[in-house]
């Protein structure tokens, strides 16, 4: 049994009943029911929080749970900050007493499932966090990420370089990865770039304990991209029109619901979720919760 958790702003709450959606449509009926939802929130308002929960019922989730958390102390975004807020940090305050499941998927709230993700779990080690490489910063000391730090400890250039837009971990290590998290962000701010990310990394670097998960299972999606240009194929170490694909992740400042994203083949498989989520919100009386299309954050 295993649990689900979204961080998100007020701004989030329409993206992250698309996701939801989507994995629902990948669990099993009895999986769905075993599985819980976790929130962690600055500020969502208790109303949304409401139908929210009504949402993860229908969708067939039978456990759901909210807590409302600061960030930690000092931290502030480096990179991102038009689509980025201090919320990303939440994913390192999750508990085992919240999550109250012995596995824990964390996700972010720009991503669609599109089948089943949680076989990552049998073959975790106790005590390692499972992540993806990150597509566009595929090493350590090759990439923007973490800046500087191999010329400060230079036996770490070329070390995988992990997403955190998806991760599978048992429950009881959480506490473990809070207390590393916030020690870099503590010790070494100086060397993050990429935001909670870069510090999630420093910790896996420092402890070893990443376990490297199926890169389908963490797919960016990349057609947004090169509609604007072709440095996307000097990047990434794939075929970008590969359809090898578990789940599909919407990185970036282009997201899938504005107006002004290019409207790929996934963009359009995203829409058709956000549609249907829309309608379903609309049914359970959310017709007050907005989703802007401008090219902004969500409303």
């Amino acid at each position: 049994m295993f649990a689900i958790a979204l961080c998100i702003d007020e701004s989030y709450l329409v993206p992250a009943m698309a996701t939801l959606a989507s994995l629902a449509d990948c669990l099993p009926p009895d999986e769905r029911r075993g599985a819980a939802v976790r929130l962690l929130t600055q500020d969502l308002s208790r109303p949304h929080v409401s139908t929210m929960a009504a949402f993860v019922r229908r969708l067939g989730f039978t456990s759901f749970d909210v807590e409302w958390r600061k960030a930690p102390h000092g931290v502030d975004i480096v990179e991102g900050a038009s689509y980025i807020t201090t919320t990303t940090y939440l994913r390192f305050q999750l508990t085992p007493r919240f999550v109250d499941r012995p596995y824990l998927l964390y996700l972010d709230a720009d991503v669609l499932v599109l089948s089943d993700i949680s076989a990552p779990f049998a073959g975790l080690d106790d005590g390692r966090v499972g992540a993806v490489r990150d597509e566009f910063n595929f090493a350590v000391g090759e990439c923007p990420a973490l800046p500087g730090l191999v010329e400060r400890w230079p036996t770490l250039r070329g070390r995988p370089y992990f997403n955190a837009g998806a991760l599978w971990l048992r429950s009881h290590v959480m506490p473990v990865v809070r207390a590393g998290v916030a020690e870099v962000i503590t010790r070494r701010r100086r060397y993050i770039h990429f935001n909670d990310q870069d510090a999630l990394n420093m910790w896996l670097l420092a402890t070893s304990r990443a376990a490297a998960v199926d890169a389908r299972l963490n797919r960016f999606e990349l057609d947004r991209f090169l509609e604007k240009g072709d440095w996307v194929r000097r990047v990434v170490r794939r075929d970008p029109r590969s359809s090898d694909v578990g789940l599909l992740h919407f990185v970036g400042p282009m997201k899938p619901w504005q107006n002004s994203c290019p409207r790929t083949a996934g963009v359009r498989l995203y829409s058709a979720y956000l549609r249907d989520a829309i309608r379903l919100l609309h049914r359970l009386g959310g017709r007050n919760i907005g989703l802007s299309r401008d090219g902004g954050e969500p409303a």
